[in-house]
């Protein structure tokens, strides 16, 4: 598989990077930064922490997609969408990362799904893609006397919050209860806000330190609470989900799909979901 990292010198992309040469089968042909990233020229072994590899970074986008059977994508939602259009003009799969992706965003990614095969998710990790179906699961099967509450935890330069990871449970308990998420959200609280409300979905953010991500959805209820956790440790864990999506688009059908498809934790008509 010829693959392109695009956001190559990021703290994901680096990873993508080092995922990608460790692995078997992979062919890493380019890597692409925006125009006048100081990491421009660079060697992408030298990025990656290991040894030269003779290919370095670029910030020609058309190129690389044109050389790639499919590329990787943790960037910015503005980018991202530039990507995807490219990619339908090079016949590229892609895999998507980015967050704070919005409904015209994923309106624009349908588009370009309907010519080429791309997995779109918020989390690439499968521990945190099996935590989305249990949170589903768990919110269906307890009534709205089990408050739910989300708090996620990431390093200080994490510039989006909630982050999409927690939206993304957010969305999956909403859909286990039957509701839409947008009309039950509960983003941030302060000051004198009354009691809670029954029946709505609480967010908390913490940002500090250089904390991967941790994300754990609470099910309070009467005289008992239960807890669905998810720590991660390694950024590795969500560049070797990417590469594993990388490689199960290979000679996939046109269509948004999600982790829990590559995975398998979806019947295979049902490829429409950021999940």
């Amino acid at each position: 598989m010829r693959l392109a990292v695009m956001g190559c010198a990021g703290r994901m992309g680096r990873a993508n990077l080092a995922a990608a040469f460790g692995a078997t089968g992979v062919d890493v042909v380019a890597g692409i930064e925006t125009t006048g990233h100081p990491a421009i020229g660079t060697d992408l072994g030298l990025l990656a922490g290991g040894e030269p590899r003779g290919v370095t970074v670029s910030d020609d986008a058309a190129t690389a997609l044109g050389q790639a059977d499919a590329a990787i994508d943790f960037t910015s939602p503005a980018a991202t969408r530039a990507h995807a259009d490219l990619a339908v003009v090079h016949g590229c799969a892609l895999v998507i990362g980015t967050t704070g992706l919005d409904a015209s965003d994923l309106e624009a990614l349908d588009r370009a799904a309907a010519k080429v095969a791309m997995v779109v998710a918020p989390n690439m990790s499968r521990g945190v893609n099996l935590l989305l179906e249990l949170t589903e699961v768990v919110a269906r099967a307890l009534d709205a006397s089990f408050d739910v509450e989300i708090v996620e935890l990431h390093h200080g330069r994490k510039v989006d919050a909630p982050s999409g990871t927690a939206l993304a449970l957010g969305e999956a308990a909403a859909k286990g209860r039957g509701v839409a998420l947008d009309d039950v959200a509960e983003r941030g609280r302060d000051g004198l806000t009354g009691p809670r409300e029954a029946g709505r979905i609480g967010f908390a953010a913490l940002r500090g330190g250089d904390a991967v991500g941790d994300h754990t959805v609470l099910f309070a209820g009467p005289g008992e609470r239960l807890e669905l956790t998810h720590r991660a440790g390694d950024r590795g864990i969500y560049a070797h989900g990417a590469l594993q999506a990388a490689f199960w688009l290979q000679d996939r059908a046109p269509g948004r799909y999600g982790m829990a498809d590559v995975l398998g934790l979806r019947p295979p008509a049902d490829h429409r979901s950021a999940r």
